[in-house]
């Protein structure tokens, strides 16, 4: 790990993303020693930096960082966290607060090679996310509602490999660690996330991806009922990619095309 550029894996007790989830994060996998769409995640970065009145640090420091982890870790997992840094007692943030970050490195999961190929189960969770608008979007570290749905996801066995989160009015909205994608009428719908949710970085190129390619796209409300009768649905993140979902309850797909279709978009757009 690298706390404020120096190798280290220890914060302050008084630092606020430990105390209140204050600050934000983005990860990213490297390979071959490239770190994958660095630019959009740090552009994301500062977007939800900004948006909780953090200062963001500069790109080129980030970067020269990030370059010196991928001399160790050429194909890993990586995790940038920003926290406003130290204050004392109480949710008030301090105007004399420095921010911290923080560079933390994974090896890249294990994850069966049939889920990318034959698809995934789905199981819907119980927890619904609340709605906050002014941090909708954002990757903060308040991810309690993730952690408690992702907990249903792994004490319902080993055949479910995501969780589907609705909110408050049981409006699709994402999964416990990716969005979501229907394919309906040859068009690509995704949940809109002005309400609650997390924009992710692969979110945004599948969008690209499917433009470019001449499929229609929408972001909008999806119900239930909707997502069981699409003709395909699937899920991204930057770790995993594309997913195709084979089953969610009763609900079987056999169809990947556009998954695979909007996978081999996204391959030919690693670098960067």
């Amino acid at each position: 790990m690298l706390i404020n550029g120096k190798a280290g894996n220890l914060i302050s007790i008084r630092d606020r993303g430990l105390l209140y989830g204050d600050g934000v994060f983005r990860t990213l996998r490297a390979a071959g020693g490239q770190a994958l769409h660095w630019p959009l995640h740090y552009s994301k970065l500062q977007h939800d930096c900004a948006a909780l009145c953090i200062d963001c640090p500069d790109y080129a420091r980030l970067s020269d960082e990030l370059d010196g982890l991928l001399t160790e870790h050429p194909d890993a997992v990586f995790k940038i966290i920003v926290t406003r840094g130290l204050s004392g007692r109480g949710y008030a943030p301090s105007p004399f607060s420095s921010p911290s970050h923080l560079w933390d490195v994974f090896p890249m999961p294990d994850y069966p090679e049939n889920y990318a190929l034959q698809g995934v189960v789905l199981a819907l969770c119980e927890l619904r996310l609340s709605h906050q608008p002014r941090l909708a979007g954002i990757k903060h570290l308040n991810r309690l509602e993730n952690v408690l749905a992702a907990a249903e996801i792994a004490a319902s066995g080993d055949s479910v490999a995501e969780g589907l989160l609705l909110d408050a009015d049981d409006k699709v909205i994402e999964g416990t660690r990716s969005n979501v994608f229907l394919i309906s009428g040859g068009r690509l719908i995704t949940p809109d996330l002005s309400r609650c949710g997390v924009a992710g970085v692969t979110r945004d190129r599948v969008m690209a991806c499917a433009g470019e390619i001449g499929i229609a796209v929408e972001v909008r409300d999806i119900g239930l009922d909707e997502m069981f009768a699409a003709d395909a649905v699937f899920l991204s993140n930057s770790v995993i990619g594309i997913w195709p979902v084979s089953r969610f309850g009763q609900r079987q797909w056999t169809d990947f095309d556009y998954a695979l279709q909007i996978r081999a978009g996204l391959a030919g757009g690693t670098k960067g």
